[in-house]
């Protein structure tokens, strides 16, 4: 693909989170716009973007085992190789070490993944969104509570803590919209209706309000310090992932093209908000993971760019 192909591309995507930044850096944009808009997007538009993918999408068929296993086996590696950096030459505590995994791994799906992807593939992206987004929050989220508390000793919270994850995650608004327009979907409901121009009008902002909510959210979180570990776990986040999953999807389970590509575009996208969320929940490695969000942000405008001259594109 050319320069100019690549730049028109990602100069929407990654120019309206340089605008929200921009913004809020000023001063023309208070923390409080940041508030309301974060809410709007996570609660509604979002939502109502998942939903109208699940209740439209077009699965075909493709296996969505092997779509998954070219995601999160690399995941395995990537946040074994973060916990051991952090944890051995860094020599810091397993919980850290856990923060630190995590944030290697998780992806911004839902403000850079999910824009990105339907600005390259389109209507084509909307199935390999959909496959993904259903699962990654669970899993994740899953993992690391069950990780932190094996480190932490306290199997007789186990029970707690999960139950704690379980409902945070069955309370999410985006799973309550990946469920709500599955479930749409499993009865057989119309697509079309009185209700699809209002859900339209959400969803079709929702990218472009992500976006703009993520600008405003990296100026807040910033450079904390903790470079050595920050910058690690960006090259493991942005590069390495992304790397490891191009050869599965690639070379081992030869995905048709708008899967290869969103499932790459997926794994080259920075870390994501949950991984300071889970940092602060569990009041470890605030620092490693607020600076990997913020550098691995800024420098997925080159690691993005790179990809789009190697997946494959839409005729």
């Amino acid at each position: 693909m050319a320069f100019a192909d690549i730049l028109t591309l990602i100069l929407p995507v990654f120019g309206i989170v340089g605008v929200a930044y921009l913004a809020r850096l000023t001063g023309l944009l208070s923390e409080s716009v940041e508030n309301g808009i974060s809410d709007f997007v996570f609660r509604i538009a979002i939502p109502c973007l998942l939903f109208r993918t699940m209740i439209t999408a077009e699965f075909g068929d493709v296996s969505p085992w092997a779509y998954w296993a070219a995601y999160f086996m690399p995941i395995v590696v990537t946040w074994s190789a973060a916990m051991f950096i952090v944890m051995i030459p860094l020599r810091r505590d397993k919980p850290t070490g856990i923060v630190a995994g995590f944030s290697a791994c998780q992806s911004n799906t839902v403000l850079i993944g999910i824009p990105l992807i339907l600005s390259v593939y389109g209507d084509a992206g909307t199935a390999p969104i959909a496959t993904l987004i259903a699962i990654h929050l669970p899993i994740m989220m899953l993992v690391a509570a069950v990780l932190m508390e094996i480190s932490r000793g306290s199997g007789a919270n186990w029970g707690e803590t999960l139950k704690k994850v379980a409902k945070g995650v069955a309370l999410n608004p985006i799973i309550i919209g990946i469920l709500a327009g599955l479930v749409w979907r499993l009865m057989n409901l119309p697509a079309e209706g009185l209700f699809r121009p209002i859900l339209d009008s959400f969803a079709n902002i929702a990218g472009t309000c992500a976006l703009f909510v993520l600008g405003l959210a990296l100026r807040k979180y910033g450079v904390a310090g903790d470079l050595r570990a920050s910058l690690s776990l960006t090259t493991l986040k942005i590069i390495i992932h992304p790397l490891l999953v191009y050869v599965l999807a690639v070379h081992v389970f030869d995905l048709p093209p708008a899967w290869t590509g969103a499932v790459i575009l997926f794994a080259a996208s920075p870390s994501g908000v949950n991984a300071y969320l889970v940092a602060k929940y569990y009041g470890t490695g605030l620092r490693i993971s607020s600076s990997t969000i913020a550098i691995s942000t800024f420098l997925s405008v080159i690691s993005v760019s790179f990809w789009l001259t190697l997946i494959p594109l839409p005729d």
